[in-house]
């Protein structure tokens, strides 16, 4: 019964990485599908901006708008590296969980002697994935940052084009969102 107790103990021990593992999948998942919308609003933004250029110079608010989507563009620069690299980290922490579980499995056969290996892995991993979280809250304020600077556009867009009586009746609400938003 001992050696029952001993393998099950074993097996335990290499599903607590699956979890983690499991985590990771879920990350790298998240993490692509953000990549994938940053480099779809790129493509969109690129083509405005083409758009832009090859209409006459009379359109609303043309150099304002040509800024605006260069400011994004630069934003969406910086965040699909900070996803490129999240992603990475992610798949590194992925490895790094696996390479746990089958050190778990290798020092329970070899003996006890190695026994602190899959706990530095496993450390090691779980650092991987809280850096990579953290990468993720930075791309995710980011991603803010490029919303507002949009809809502060569309605003004063909005401004310009809206009837006069409109633009007033909402007006206070444009203003306390931004002074909220701003602390």
């Amino acid at each position: 019964m001992d050696g029952l107790s001993s393998a099950l103990a074993v097996l335990t021990a290499m599903i607590t990485p699956a979890v983690l593992i499991s985590a990771c999948g879920t990350m790298i998942l998240s993490t692509s599908t953000r990549l994938g919308r940053v480099v779809d609003r790129v493509r969109a933004l690129s083509d405005k901006l083409e758009e832009l250029a090859h209409s006459d110079t009379k359109v609303e608010m043309f150099e304002e708008r040509r800024a605006v989507i260069f400011t994004q563009l630069d934003k969406l620069t910086s965040r699909s590296r900070l996803l490129q690299r999240s992603m990475t980290i992610f798949y590194m922490a992925l490895g790094i969980f696996v390479a746990t579980s089958v050190a778990i499995g290798i020092v329970a056969v070899s003996g006890a002697i190695y026994y602190w290996i899959p706990v530095v892995t496993g450390l090691i991993g779980a650092c991987f994935l809280f850096y990579g979280s953290i990468l993720l809250i930075f791309e995710a304020r980011l991603a803010l940052s490029t919303i507002h600077t949009e809809m502060d556009f569309i605003w004063r867009l909005s401004q310009r084009l809206a009837p006069a009586e409109l633009v007033e009746k909402h007006k206070p609400h444009f203003v306390h969102f931004r002074r909220h938003e701003k602390k």
